[in-house]
């Protein structure tokens, strides 16, 4: 999830694994251990000369279950040699610190796997990306209680049991809010594949996810020979039915998919993609696993970046998604939020 949510999630385990023996400074450190993993978005670009193989290193083996356990000796030693001094000597001990940074870097990726994104817990034995897709990378329902919570244990003293309450309430509500989610996209999964049904609709695969900010508007990609069809679905709707229908051809023989580099760029969509031309010598490419930003606009994909072949090599320009200039946020997300109250 975003980088504010993995720093509450890390600070809490710092919290719970050295809270008492020395206060806020557990957050700190807890903080820092959640940060660690999304590190590999500076990395990847100083191993890779490639944009697209420098944005496919991104939760990757820096999210796996293996880092997660050598990174924990690793940063927990260290840590320990560097704060085991002078009169904080013997309050702590190497243990404390492996265990604290070992569950605020395997929590990272855990919690990252339930996004759309995708991640390589099993890597490097495996390039599989867990994507249990429950929840958007950005929701506030899901991250201010939680922060909330750690805000205000911060004004007791570290052995007051009010400490410990407040921590356990934020753990509480945003597990409980997890688990909404996963039980939300098990109905919203049953309505996507009725609607494709009632719209005779042939797919070979599919596959939904929330919109940005909330887990309320979902939206859905289904597959077929030549096409994918993407359609909406708000919990506001009257009816418990996808709308707003786009139908996108695939396009993939516009360039050779087969090349190593738009492999792994098909791999780290999942295949659900579409290939257009450009005005340039460009080609877009279009990650259809993220919504449209205007559900009635089948050119308004957020994931869309400009694919160019460079002496005989495919690369990407912008590993960001790229907004036209002189686009408000108000003008970005109108359409999404009424489509979101069920108009």
């Amino acid at each position: 999830m975003d980088s504010l949510t993995q720093i509450v999630l890390g600070a809490a385990c710092g919290e719970a694994v050295l809270g008492k023996k020395i206060g806020n400074k557990a957050l700190l450190f807890g903080a820092i251990g959640g940060t660690i993993p999304d590190l590999d978005v500076f990395i990847g670009p100083l191993l890779y000369g490639n944009e697209i193989q420098a944005m496919a290193f991104h939760r990757g083996f820096m999210h796996s279950i293996l880092f997660s356990v050598i990174g924990a000796f690793v940063f927990g030693w260290l840590v320990y040699k560097l704060y085991d001094k002078g009169k904080r000597e013997h309050k702590t001990t190497i243990k404390d610190w492996m265990l604290l940074f070992f569950w605020a870097l395997f929590t990272h990726p855990i919690l990252d796997a339930f996004t759309p994104y995708g991640t390589q817990l099993f890597a490097p034995f495996s390039d599989y990306r867990v994507a249990f897709n429950n929840i958007s990378v950005v929701d506030p329902l899901y991250t201010l209680p939680f922060l909330i919570s750690l805000i205000v244990l911060m004004f007791y003293k570290r052995t007051s049991k009010k400490r410990k309450l407040w921590l356990n309430l934020g753990i509480v509500l945003s597990s409980a809010y997890m688990l909404f989610t996963l039980f939300n996209k098990a109905n919203v999964d049953s309505i996507f594949e009725k609607s494709l049904k009632d719209n005779r609709i042939i797919y070979s695969r599919f596959q939904i996810q929330p919109t940005i900010f909330n887990n309320v508007l979902w939206y859905g990609v289904a597959e077929t020979r030549s096409f994918y069809y993407l359609g909406f679905y708000s919990l506001l709707d009257n009816e418990k039915t996808f709308k707003n229908w786009v139908k996108i051809e695939k396009q993939h023989s516009l360039i050779p998919m087969q090349d190593e580099n738009l492999a792994i760029l098909a791999w780290f969509s999942n295949n659900y993609y579409n290939v257009s031309k450009s005005d340039t010598n460009e080609f877009i490419y279009s990650d259809l696993r993220y919504p449209l930003l205007n559900p009635n606009d089948p050119n308004s994909s957020l994931f869309s970046f400009r694919i160019y072949n460079s002496n005989g090599l495919w690369d990407m320009k912008n590993s960001r998604p790229e907004i036209d200039n002189g686009v408000t946020m108000t003008s970005l997300f109108t359409p999404m939020i009424t489509r979101l109250r069920g108009l």
